[in-house]
């Protein structure tokens, strides 16, 4: 193997691994076994926003290469601050201590049966341990973690659906492909996206790695962002569906938890597919899935921030430090309540998110700046019906937003963004014209 190929391996493994946590792992097998006959709609759905959307993100990070400020500068450079400030922040405080609490929940918990605080400060510990050494995060990842996580999942996933009985359950989802869109938001794919593209950008800057030209890391970043996303693609069907066939055969008790549920399904699964061995297999699987997200994340907001003082190597190790503690603090929580948290906060960045992925992956001449202010100005709109919604449902926003195309689904935002795309760029290109007569 030569070095090119190489470099893609490592990368386009670690790529996946940070992308790969706890509700890469715990929300696709309760999806299919809800969703039952209907789950290949779920899985869709599920593909757009977990997988389409965050490849698209990398896609935008091999053709920007700078940091996720570059994503919403064409917005304004206030804007832009914010943003990321909003997208690090909420990063640190929800994805990183979920997967802590996934680990525990599954993995620590009912072995040792230890406090949440001990687990998660020696987790986030051996987090920061990693994270310190950066330089080594993407071999170490891409080159050891990865191929074990992928090995162990698919002996899962394909042991489990030759030994299922091949019957669904009932569907439960009215409209399952919407369901499926917003199930992905849980992931914080898209956010991973403009997050860990960073780190992996950053990570081939370093001495160690033979990719130096802009051209390079260009193809590189994005034939590994594509062998990334086919592999989520594998996992994310192989798991729902599996969920679903095994609707008949695993008993989950409709009064527990969605955590415990989730938590129950995949350890039936586990221990369905490779007997007794599959506690061990689930619980190793769970920590180093959700171990090596928490490195990405964090590694990716010590850079951030260390970027904004002039590349200071205290800025990160203090910015790092701080991720750790706040992960430990809100660790502490239980996996359900940390999505309960998450979901209003999703439902107000991930659009916004979305389009700026969509729209640093247009040519130039289609995402000038004022296609950038118009169409994230819409999106925030009318994201925001849906976050009030959510939090403190009103029958005069209802009766407001009901005519609003896929507001039901709390996808309200998604047609007036695109209204506003196709105005600006007609207008734009009108206007071309009348100067060149």
């Amino acid at each position: 193997m030569n070095i090119q190929q190489k470099e893609l391996l490592i990368t386009s493994f670690a790529l996946f691994s940070l992308f790969f946590g706890a509700g890469n792992l715990l929300l696709p097998p309760l999806l299919g076994y809800n969703a039952g006959e209907d789950w290949i709609w779920v899985t869709i759905g599920f593909m757009i926003t977990a997988v389409v959307i965050p490849i698209f993100g990398i896609l935008a990070h091999a053709r920007l290469q700078g940091t996720l400020y570059d994503f919403g500068k064409k917005v304004s450079p206030t804007f832009s601050f914010i943003y990321c400030i909003l997208i690090y922040a909420i990063a640190v405080a929800i994805p990183s201590p979920r997967t802590a609490a996934a680990t525990h929940e599954i993995a620590v918990f009912p072995t040792f049966g230890s406090s949440p605080l001990l687990t998660s400060a020696i987790y986030f510990s051996l987090v920061l341990v990693f994270v310190l050494n950066r330089s080594k995060i993407l071999n170490l990842i891409g080159k050891f973690l990865t191929p074990f996580i992928v090995i162990m999942l698919l002996a899962v996933i394909c042991i489990g659906l030759f030994s299922s009985e091949y019957s669904t359950g009932l569907a439960q989802f009215e409209t399952p492909l919407a369901t499926g869109i917003l199930e992905g938001y849980q992931t914080f794919d898209a956010i991973a996206a403009v997050v860990v593209g960073a780190v992996i950008i950053i990570s081939l800057n370093f001495k160690n790695m033979a990719v130096e030209a802009y051209g390079s890391k260009r193809i590189l970043i994005r034939k590994s962002g594509f062998i990334a996303g086919f592999g989520l693609f594998i996992i994310y069907a192989g798991l729902i569906s599996v969920g679903a066939y095994y609707g008949s055969q695993i008993s989950i008790d409709a009064e527990l938890s969605n955590d415990m549920q989730r938590a129950k399904l995949l350890r039936g699964i586990s221990i369905a597919s490779l007997g007794e061995f599959g506690n061990t297999v689930l619980s190793v699987l769970i920590s180093l899935a959700c171990f090596t997200t928490a490195i990405g994340i964090i590694a990716g907001t010590a850079d951030y921030f260390k970027g904004l003082f002039k590349d200071s190597q205290k800025v990160y190790v203090i910015s790092a430090i701080l991720s750790c503690v706040v992960g430990v603090v809100v660790g502490q929580l239980d996996f359900n309540s940390i999505i309960i948290v998450a979901l209003p906060v999703l439902l107000f960045i991930y659009p916004i998110t979305i389009v700026l992925i969509l729209l640093n992956v247009l040519p130039e001449k289609l995402a000038t700046p004022l296609v950038f202010r118009a169409v994230v100005i819409t999106t925030f709109i009318f994201s925001i019906p849906d976050v009030i919604g959510f939090i403190s449902p009103m029958e005069e926003l209802d009766a407001f937003v009901e005519d609003i195309p896929f507001s039901n689904q709390s996808l309200g935002w998604v047609l007036p963004a695109l209204i506003a795309f196709l105005i600006c760029v007609l207008w734009q290109k009108r206007k071309k014209s009348q100067i060149k007569e």
